[in-house]
């Protein structure tokens, strides 16, 4: 039975071969097909399986196209956003035939042509957390070279955190356009789409009037909600940054009191610590992220008393203290930051821990110039978005640790990372998945890899 139709965006279907008309699915080999998709063309085709980016993948008479606003098995009158050699990209703008996982987004800005934050509230909260994972088996299948058997032994899953998927983020940057309007951007875009609310926002900032005024000299607006219950907003890239005690702290005409002396930091509570780091310093954006995290990495690696250890792209040094707990104050602990202001966060958040040295380098760098040396027990790994790399991998693997927890947020980063570990004898042991960022198409793994056995 054919479903009733969901138009995602604007009734109608506009031009696809210049008069009005849209290509349908299986054009067949004549003129149309030949030359292939363009810009703005419509076409009206039958979704695959999901893809990372947030898109599902569809075929127009053999050209790949990556869709956003869609679900497998839909079938749905796309529009072509970008052409490529080799694929194009399009939004589901009208949707023929849905599949029963599919809800009506939330948020009126989460539609085709307009914000580009969310990926997925157009998919219901537990049918995310599956199409989270399928994207996590699937780069581990292709680009890690796991087999079914393999990935299946993991059992790979994604578990949502504690809060729901909306109200989450205690970060937010709001873009600014040229009218002094804040808003945020579009999907693979510099525009800015002016907003009056941001639902994945947590709700001290959302009750900030960041949207309501405008900002005339900024080019960013950055609002943060700690866990340690500070709310501050900052008028990037070089404006003043005020801490809010409440939301009449922000006029409509301007931030109210200015701090004065030097930058403004927060305080956030993990790992049965508090924390002190500047407003602008890197944190997990959920508020349930930071426990969530250490919570696994120390149950994959169970330290044990007086084992050693290094926390690579340490930030502030949250890991290096959880693991520092376990191992004990004589137990021998290495950060290493290239940030500056990270460096600064985990010397002052860590002065207490006598076994733990903080060191400033790129960690390619201190690996290779021997800044840290071996041998180590344990090693967590929390790379950015790019992953470690062979040669970081390499190095930790030469070092003879018993275990690694690799911290990542990007699957596909993390089975190029995974590949580069069995290659050189270890693998992949276990591995969970945290949806830290629910709407939208991002992931948070933490894996095991230990020396096969």
């Amino acid at each position: 039975m054919t479903r009733p139709s969901v138009d995602a965006s604007r009734a109608g279907a506009g031009p696809a071969y210049g008069d009005g008309r849209v290509r349908p699915a299986g054009t067949g080999p004549g003129e149309a097909a030949r030359r292939g998709l363009e810009e703005a063309e419509r076409v009206e085709l039958t979704v695959d399986a999901v893809a990372p980016g947030g898109h599902c993948v569809a075929r127009v008479d053999g050209q790949v196209v990556f869709v956003r606003h869609a679900l497998p098995g839909e079938r749905v009158v796309a529009e072509v956003t970008e052409v490529h050699r080799g694929f194009v990209r399009a939004d589901a703008v009208t949707v023929l035939d849905s599949a029963p996982q599919r809800v009506a987004p939330p948020c009126p800005y989460a539609k085709p042509g307009l914000c580009g934050g969310c990926d997925l509230q157009h998919v219901a909260p537990a049918a995310q957390l599956d199409w989270k994972a399928a994207v996590v088996r699937e780069q581990l299948r292709r680009l890690a070279g796991l087999t079914d058997a393999e990935i299946d032994r993991l059992g790979v899953r994604v578990a949502a955190l504690p809060g729901g998927p909306l109200g989450w983020r205690s970060r937010v940057r709001y873009a600014v356009d040229a009218a002094g309007r804040a808003g945020l951007l579009k999907h693979r875009s510099h525009e800015v789409v002016p907003v009056d609310r941001c639902l994945i926002a947590h709700p001290a900032i959302q009750a900030l009037p960041v949207l309501g005024r405008p900002w005339p000299t900024a080019e960013a607006v950055e609002a943060v909600a700690s866990t340690g219950g500070d709310v501050t907003v900052t008028a990037l890239p070089d404006g003043p940054t005020t801490r809010v005690d409440a939301p009449s702290a922000v006029s409509s005409d301007g931030p109210a009191t200015v701090l004065p002396d030097g930058p403004v930091t927060v305080r956030e509570v993990a790992a049965g610590r508090e924390w002190t780091l500047p407003a602008s310093g890197f944190w997990q954006v959920h508020p349930a992220a930071a426990d969530t995290l250490v919570g696994a990495v120390l149950d994959l690696l169970d330290p044990q008393p007086g084992e050693s250890a290094w926390d690579l792209y340490g930030g502030a040094g949250l890991f290096a203290a959880a693991v520092a707990a376990r191992v004990g104050p004589a137990a021998r602990f290495t950060v290493v930051e290239s940030a500056g202001e990270g460096v600064a966060a985990a010397r002052d958040n860590l002065r207490d821990l006598p076994g733990v040295e903080v060191v400033a380098a790129r960690v390619e760098t201190a690996l290779a110039r021997r800044r840290i040396t071996g041998p180590v027990d344990l090693v967590v790994l929390d790379p950015p978005r790019s992953g470690a790399g062979a040669r970081v991998v390499r190095d930790v693997v030469a070092a003879g640790p018993r275990a690694v927890a690799y911290v990542a947020c990007d699957p596909a980063a993390f089975a190029r990372d995974v590949r580069t570990f069995a290659d050189a004898g270890w693998e992949l042991a276990e591995l969970r998945g945290f949806d830290l960022f629910p709407m939208t198409q991002h992931v948070e793994l933490v894996g095991l890899l230990q020396p096969a056995r």
